[in-house]
């Protein structure tokens, strides 16, 4: 398997400002995503996406998301065998709420 990309904050604020194509994923739960989403991201739980896929964009960079980016990691190496370049978001929301504030 290959290396994920990483991908922090504040390149993720700088890209979406630009208005560059990307697709958001936010792997948290419920109880989770009800604090707060990035605005634009889709929720789908860390345990539907083996069966949901086939619903995510095969030519669109995806960036996937978590709480402090462990989960949206794994998720990433998982959809990589299946062909998925998916992005992590170092730190994840923890960090991106942190660089939000300073």
């Amino acid at each position: 398997m290959n290396e994920i990309p990483q991908i922090t904050p504040q390149e993720l604020r700088k890209r979406l400002e630009t208005g560059e194509d990307l697709v958001l994923i936010d792997v948290r739960e419920d109880d989770e995503v009800a604090f707060g989403m990035i605005p634009g991201a889709q929720h789908i739980p860390m345990g539907e996406i083996p069966q949901r896929k086939e619903d995510l964009p095969a030519e669109t960079e995806i960036v996937f998301i978590c709480r402090s980016g462990a989960r949206s990691q794994r998720v990433c190496e998982y959809l990589q065998q299946f062909g998925f370049k998916g992005s992590n978001l170092s730190g994840g929301m923890i960090e991106w709420n942190e660089s939000a504030e300073a």
